[in-house]
């Protein structure tokens, strides 16, 4: 097992304490609660290093882990430093509320499973609090397999409601007044660090007056040891009322000779440093100073997961700075601008930009986020970079707008999608852009499409962002983020175009705007790819077009699989497509777990429009499930509204509503809801009303719009049905099963209910297999309780469900459906768990003899 931490030299052993820990193991938690200087940290890196063969990632939450991704990041960090077999979740954190979300901690948990057993310690976990991490960390609890035990360490009660630990596993839990030391403690401390017998006296009096406090015990003897007069240092103890650690952090920094003391001081800048750093800042050999802080017991640590890099206790270095920032003001910023150049130089230049904007050198901070490279787009760092921009005094980024534009387009990319449009809104206004740089601020305005409730507003962007591009192709742009390029800019304006259009329901001006994009030359760029083919997927399933959709759907998460680009946003397009595709075939289950993908990637970035999108497939999947999700933020697009107001008249209409639905604008072109106007009238046995209602709405007789057409011939054999003429009937039928059949596009039929059903059925001749899927599956649709024997399972795990007669591997299935190996085994624990088994056969035949897989049949993949 590696280290989680070096142990101080003054350590005293505590037998009794580690046996508690010990007796904790079983449970999945434990808490130590006390504060700083209690000797939290110590007391658990001795019981790690006591536990032979026991793996321990130690994770150090900091003041930068309060972001979802960044603390998600440190867990995986410091789990695999330890058992390098551990594979980091995939599953993305969900939006921008700086959770976890419920698929991640599935992933995770998955994840941990899967290694040795392991120890994970949480230490300084008071940071999150108020956190909505704490509760998911909290929620997790309650997920961890047996092999895996957590430890919390706070300095404050983190109020999580421990009774339940309690009762059910008998919490382990370590205070303040189980850490105290006693007397006989303090005196072997006070021995190991002055290397001189302590008097019992001496004893006595420290831990009176410290109460048994480790830090106030160390720096007692720290002063001892360095003090000329210890008895004074005893003596003040018993006279002064000040605060101990006050009085005692002041006479050992006073023991220090001058340039010691200012290097300490210089150091404490620093949120953490390594021998080459202290070099660069301080001009001392940085390796053996750091070794004179750790013989000294000067209060460094190493930092887990970081070999080679150390930072001061937290009491410490605030005692640091504060007499730095008073006694030597100016040297902080100094010493901040060291740091960023050794930073930037060994290719850290996150901490690069941190340190410019502490030291509020701000021009040099904007040049570097201007210099930002593609990669921070790749790996999901723009809030981050929109952060950093923010920091900057708004009158320095206003003079030069390319600052502006840059902090709007990664607001948008984070999610921020109001912030994002008022600025670009207001920076074309004022006018004062040349002209590359309004071509770069209309391209990524129309971008916003994802991100803005009305996506109507989107279309004119879009053309005027072509428009301009095409007015002025060589225009000199500014380099942002390596997307900027006019090649680069001319993809994102027509996909843009093409999204507003799809929002609006218009499928076939998408798929021109969206065919363009594919033909120009940014489109090499793999995740813009990734984007375009996904987006047009979406198209062509919504228009029945499901050979192609799943053609390019499954194109566009071959290349994010091979490039390593699955857990980006960019494929939740290509997702939800697979999940309308499962959906148009009339097997809404196939496409669960795709769904729940494409969610938690439109999810991730607050793409509202993809998450209103993503809530119609769910409401057709399992519309229970779908209400009790929160709906996006604002008005759901155009073609979510008419189709979940079609879906709910529907509804009326199999249960044997008379309610007129309501009725499309006279002139209006062909929707869902166009099609229930036709059909509760068919359903009411008014052919007459029927025909008027089909002579209002103008077809969009797009010879590529499979589901209108396949509609149109549906609707007109059921009303020649109606009005006697079987013959004309039968005809149209028999073209909307022809049509259909070549999609394998079942849902209209089942959308049109079992009348339909019927009428297909009494065509004469032998019936073929498609002919029989669509009689059968229109009827069961319509038939209450459909799922009744499946009702503990949720969509997902039905999906699972069925592949596992196939006898598809974990990693296959994983492969099939584009997700990880985790998430598929996580949700197989869930479904023998509901039923009550141990392993796949077992699964196997318990689905069986519950009727559960011969009504889901083998899943198979989609395309």
């Amino acid at each position: 097992m590696k280290e989680p931490r070096r142990i101080p030299a003054h350590a005293i052993d505590r037998p009794a304490l580690r046996a508690r820990l010990d007796a904790g193991l079983d449970s999945p938690l434990s808490v130590v609660v006390a504060p700083a200087g209690a000797g939290k940290t110590v007391l658990l890196a001795q019981w790690a290093l006591s536990r032979a063969g026991q793996s321990t990632a130690w994770v150090d939450v900091g003041a930068g882990d309060a972001g979802a991704a960044a603390l998600a990041e440190r867990i995986a960090r410091a789990v695999a430093d330890v058992d390098p077999s551990f594979r980091a979740p995939t599953a993305l954190v969900s939006g921008t509320r700086d959770a976890w979300g419920e698929p991640y901690l599935e992933d995770l948990t998955a994840a941990l499973a899967d290694v040795s057993p392991i120890v994970v310690v949480f230490d300084d976990l008071d940071r999150l609090t108020g956190s909505p991490l704490l509760t998911d960390l909290w929620r997790m609890v309650d997920l961890l397999p047996s092999t895996v035990h957590f430890v919390f360490a706070s300095r404050v009660d983190l109020q999580l409601g421990w009774s339940r630990q309690r009762v059910q596993h008998g919490l382990v839990e370590l205070r303040q007044e189980q850490l105290a030391f006693d007397e006989r403690t303090t005196s072997l401390v006070i021995q190991a660090i002055t290397g001189r017998p302590v008097s019992v006296e001496t004893a006595q009096t420290v831990a009176s007056r410290t109460e048994g406090w480790a830090a106030g015990v160390q720096l007692t003897a720290l002063s001892l040891r360095f003090a000329a007069d210890p008895s004074r240092v005893v003596g003040a103890l018993k006279d002064t009322d000040r605060l101990v650690v006050d009085y005692l952090s002041e006479e050992v920094l006073d023991a220090l000779d001058e340039p010691r003391r200012m290097a300490l001081k210089q150091l404490a800048v620093l949120d953490q440093f390594s021998a080459p750093l202290v070099e660069a800042v301080l001009d001392v050999p940085g390796m053996s100073f750091i070794d004179e802080l750790e013989r000294d017991s000067l209060f460094v640590v190493p930092v887990p997961g970081e070999p080679g890099w150390y930072r001061y206790h937290r009491l410490f270095r605030d005692l640091l700075l504060l007499r730095l920032r008073a006694h030597a003001p100016d040297v902080e910023a100094t010493v901040l601008r060291r740091a960023a150049v050794w930073c930037a130089a060994a290719d850290r230049e996150d901490e690069a930009i941190e340190y410019l904007l502490r030291a509020q050198d701000f021009e040099q901070a904007l040049d570097r986020l201007i210099s930002l490279g593609r990669e921070v787009y790749e790996q999901r760092r723009t809030l981050a970079v929109a952060h950093w921009l923010a920091e900057i005094p708004e009158h320095l980024r206003l003079r030069r707008p390319e600052a502006e534009i840059l902090l709007a387009m990664t607001n948008g990319m984070s999610g921020r999608g109001t912030d994002a449009v008022d600025a670009l809104r207001a920076l074309i206004a004022e006018g004062e852009l040349s002209v590359g740089q309004r071509q770069v601020a209309l391209t990524y305005l129309a971008a916003c499409v994802q991100l803005h409730p009305h996506a109507e507003i989107f279309l004119d962007v879009g053309r005027r962002a072509v428009a301009a591009l095409n007015d002025a192709p060589e225009a000199d742009r500014p380099s942002l983020l390596g997307l900027t390029s006019g090649s680069m800019l001319r993809v994102v304006a027509q996909v843009s175009l093409g999204r507003a259009h799809l929002f609006r329901g218009e499928l076939a001006a998408a798929r021109a705007a969206i065919t363009t994009a594919l033909q120009l030359d940014g489109i090499a760029y793999r995740l813009y790819r990734v984007h375009a083919l996904g987006s047009l997927a979406l198209v062509e399933a919504l228009a029945g077009r499901l050979t192609e959709s799943a053609a390019l759907s499954n194109e566009a998460l071959a290349i994010a699989h091979e490039f390593g680009l699955l857990d980006h946003p960019g494929p939740a397009d290509a997702f939800l497509a697979r999940a309308f595709v499962a959906i148009q075939r009339g097997e809404p289950e196939i496409g669960a777990l795709a769904l729940a993908e494409g969610t938690v990637r439109a999810s991730s970035n607050q793409r509202t429009q993809l998450m209103w999108l993503a809530r119609l497939a769910s409401m057709i999947i399992d519309r229970e499930e779908a209400e009790l999700l929160a709906e996006p933020d604002g008005p759901p697009p155009e073609i979510v509204r008419v189709t979940a107001t079609a879906l709910a008249v529907r509804r009326a209409r199999l249960l044997g509503s008379s309610s007129p639905p309501p009725t499309p604008p006279p002139g209006g072109t062909w929707s869902a809801l166009a099609f229930e106007d036709v059909a509760t009238q068919l359903t009411l046995g008014r052919p007459e009303a029927a025909r008027a209602c089909l002579a209002r709405i103008r077809f969009d007789l797009d010879p590529l719009a499979t589901t209108t057409l396949v509609e149109r011939d549906l609707l007109l054999g059921w009303l020649h049905a109606l009005e006697g003429r079987r013959v004309l009937s039968r005809e149209h039928l028999s073209e909307a099963l022809g049509r259909a059949e070549l999609e394998w596009l079942v849902h209209p039929f089942v959308r049109a209910g079992p009348l339909v059903a019927d009428l297909v059925d009494e065509i004469p001749g032998q019936g073929d297999t498609f002919r029989r899927v669509v009689v059968s599956k229109a009827r069961a649709e319509a038939a209450p309780g459909r799922h009744a024997v499946a009702d503990d399972l949720t969509p997902r795990e039905r999906e699972l469900l069925a592949y596992l007669p196939s006898r598809l591997t974990i990693a296959e299935i994983a492969g099939r459906c584009f997700v990880s190996t985790n998430t598929v085994k996580t949700h197989l624990g869930h479904i023998y768990r509901k039923l009550g088994v141990a392993g796949r056969d077992a699964a196997i035949s318990s689905a069986i003899e519950r009727g559960m897989l011969a009504e889901l049949e083998v899943a198979h993949p989609v395309g």
